[in-house]
């Protein structure tokens, strides 16, 4: 029991240490200049630099075009028919952005200003590193009460 104790105090005292990994989400804005501008970028404001895009035309399976954003996290490109517009933007590191554009007419867009999913508008980040850390607790406690419950079998 002092050895799971003294796991605990040690996972303690890493997560204290660790302030820079805050989890975070990520957002992006439409602009219709010239053509279409999609700026991606994390909750926190760094763009997502590089990221791997793919921009589907309405009603259609296969790709529009595909690319990578710039290191501004800016990705431009000029639809060609009305419709809904599909674009993606993942980071390969687990973040993904996915947003609909409301194309009426070739080149214009009609929303601009931030795309957020539903639950990023509505769990802050501090709440989901609340939560986080209540799963590691979570799991924590199953382990040592697993072997506490092995042990008082035995």
């Amino acid at each position: 029991m002092k050895r799971a104790v003294c796991w605990f105090c040690l996972a303690m005292c890493l997560m204290l240490t660790a302030k820079d990994v805050w989890a975070h989400g990520v957002r992006g804005r439409i602009a219709s200049e010239g053509g279409i501008v999609v700026e991606a970028e994390y909750t926190d404001g760094e763009p997502m630099s590089y990221a791997k895009v793919v921009i589907t035309a309405p009603d259609k399976k296969i790709p529009f075009q595909i690319g990578r954003t710039d290191r501004n996290g800016r990705f431009c490109f000029y639809p060609d028919t009305p419709g809904k517009w599909k674009v993606v933007v993942e980071d390969g590191m687990g973040h993904r952005l996915k947003m609909n554009l409301p194309v009426k007419h070739v080149g214009r867009v009609e929303t601009s200003g931030y795309i957020e999913s539903p639950l990023q508008r509505y769990i802050s980040k501090y709440l989901r590193a609340i939560a986080g850390v209540s799963i590691i607790f979570g799991i924590f406690g199953c382990i040592v009460g697993w072997k506490g419950y092995k042990k008082m079998k035995n």
